[in-house]
């Protein structure tokens, strides 16, 4: 038996991509080396036995050559000499030249070249991501399928030595659904078909439970968690269809089921890939287990991330902790630096990001330093910032010639010798408690330590209308400020038929300066920001205070 919906569905995106790249007249000159294999796979998919596909097929392998190193490896992008971006191209080319067999006709002959003159390159190169690892031994794997050479599989033995980076709640190391959906899971699923690796299924099925608990009713996967480019934008479920197809086929789960006629409703991503995959293992085509929907309610705490998510049939909750940022101290590619600590997504109205900011030495926003959760759930957020002031040098660390250690303060650099002052410090706490309900949410907010404005910033997703807020004088937002008298004020976002509610309850002393986002120096110092982005309004208030805020829809 065949899933016909599925098999209709790549057999009109295969359609339209041959199309597309039949339609470029060879314009490829501006291709890097991955774009040309992504090529060369599609075509091979679409037409074995189609002349005129496989010389366009053998033309794109003509100027891939043209990018190919004298050591093998492909030129292009910013990662030079780069053995695991090269293993992109492999594992697609080791792909098509499986697809032709043993075909004695002119593109098996050049994508046999190409492959040998890469492999000595992969057997010896190294990586710097951590899916790097996987993507790498995949192309050794798909090598080795091709040729069973020992030291092929030696390699890949070495690089899964070090173990799977996945934790106990199915999440790799890098948090990232991009490199899970790309990388790691496609990855790991071949390596445990090529080598009798059963484990390694077992890990993608860890990864892939834990994305049924990541996913958020407008069917993006959660993001804030994640340590890579991905962190700062919603992440659709559609390229995790393959993984989800496989497990959900070899193990009968009916929750990844529906999650596989999920992704494939959000449409079919690189449709070359998969025909060639479906090609390659027609069990993949097969009609996958009655679907089942995960229930709600639910709630799943991630606590090595410091997240926590509650699913409630309305609404889900996504409470965020787990910033690197207060172990770090520092703004990074490869760390958790969203300042994001809450989501709420109700239907069509979704407040994509709650911040909190304020105005404290250039320190940036609120980023706690981890999530515990009590009953209820309530996920508790702390964070304790400090900055110094430096007392006079002791008289046996002056020097004449006045020329100090140029040192880092935390906050910015300088010829001090702050390593050799005494100092006075001042301290800002702020927790923030989030119970998370079948409605929403409700925050209460407590900021203690020196007099400084904070405000909290709810960014709602654009397409809706915002009321019961005014207007900020510059036009960039909207406030709602807290009643001087202890009573409720209300603001409402509506987009299509679902509603959320802003509640806030005070008192809580007035801030003296207009409700802003403050990135922190370490982005204003380049003139930069992470700014969140949306139908923007504004809580302010003075420290010390509390305050309490309730966001959700309606029973």
């Amino acid at each position: 038996m065949i899933d016909q919906a599925f098999l209709a569905a790549v057999r009109t995106g295969l359609v339209h991509e041959v199309d597309a790249i039949m339609a470029e007249d060879e314009d490829w000159g501006h291709l890097q080396h991955r774009r040309l294999a992504e090529r060369i796979l599609t075509l091979v998919a679409a037409g074995r036995d189609d002349p005129e596909l496989l010389k366009t097929a053998l033309r794109l392998a003509a100027a891939l050559r043209e990018r190919q190193g004298p050591g093998g490896l492909f030129r292009g992008g910013d990662n030079v000499d780069s053995p695991p971006d090269s293993a992109f191209t492999v594992n697609d080319l080791a792909d098509a030249a499986l697809l032709l067999g043993d075909k004695e006709e002119p593109l098996a002959r050049e994508l046999a070249r190409l492959l040998d003159a890469a492999t000595p390159a992969l057997l010896a190169g190294g990586v710097h991501t951590p899916n790097h690892r996987w993507e790498l031994s995949a192309a050794l794997g798909r090598l080795y399928r091709l040729d069973p050479r020992p030291e092929l599989a030696a390699r890949v033995g070495q690089w899964l030595a070090e173990g799977v980076d996945i934790d106990e709640d199915g999440l790799y190391s890098e948090r990232s659904p991009n490199y899970a959906a790309f990388v790691s899971n496609p990855s790991l699923l071949l390596l445990a078909a090529v080598f009798d690796r059963p484990e390694l299924a077992g890990a993608v099925e860890r990864n892939l439970t834990a994305t049924l608990d990541l996913l958020l009713p407008d069917g993006s996967v959660e993001t804030v968690l994640s340590r890579r480019q991905d962190q700062n934008r919603p992440y659709p479920l559609a390229p995790y269809l393959l993984p989800l197809r496989r497990v959900a086929l070899a193990t009968g789960r009916g929750d990844l089921s529906w999650a596989a006629g999920l992704a494939l409703e959000q449409g079919i991503v690189a449709p070359g890939h998969v025909a060639a995959q479906l090609l390659l293992d027609p069990e993949l085509g097969r009609p996958l287990p009655p679907a089942v929907r995960p229930e709600r309610p639910r709630v799943r705490h991630f606590a090595s991330a410091g997240t926590l998510l509650a699913h409630h049939p309305r609404v889900s909750t996504v409470a965020f902790g787990g910033s690197d940022y207060a172990r770090h101290r520092r703004i990074r590619s490869g760390l958790a630096n969203s300042p994001t600590l809450l989501r709420v997504v109700a239907g069509e109205a979704v407040l994509d990001s709650v911040r909190l900011s304020r105005v404290f030495f250039g320190l940036g926003p609120f980023r706690a330093g981890g999530l515990t959760v009590e009953p209820g759930p309530v996920a508790v957020l702390r964070e304790s910032v400090s900055a110094s002031y430096y007392q006079p040098l002791a008289a046996a660390d002056r020097r004449p010639d006045a020329r100090y250690a140029l040192g880092d303060d935390g906050r910015f650099s300088a010829a001090m010798a702050f390593d050799r002052r005494e100092r006075d410090d001042v301290t800002l706490d702020t927790e923030i408690r989030v119970s998370a309900g079948e409605t929403g949410a409700e925050l209460v907010v407590a900021v203690s330590g020196p007099a400084v404005d904070w405000c909290l910033e709810l960014a709602f997703r654009p397409g809706g209308t915002l009321s019961g807020a005014r207007r900020l004088t510059d036009g960039r937002g909207w406030r709602l400020d807290p009643s001087p008298d202890g009573g409720p004020a209300v603001a409402r976002y509506r987009a299509g038929d679902d509603e959320l509610t802003v509640t806030v309850e005070g008192p809580a002393p007035a801030a003296e300066s207009e409700p802003g986002y403050h990135p922190g120096e370490e982005y204003e110092f380049l003139g930069g920001t992470d700014a969140a982005s949306g139908e923007l309004l504004y809580v302010s208030a003075k420290a010390p205070s509390r305050l309490r805020m309730r966001i959700g829809t309606a029973i």
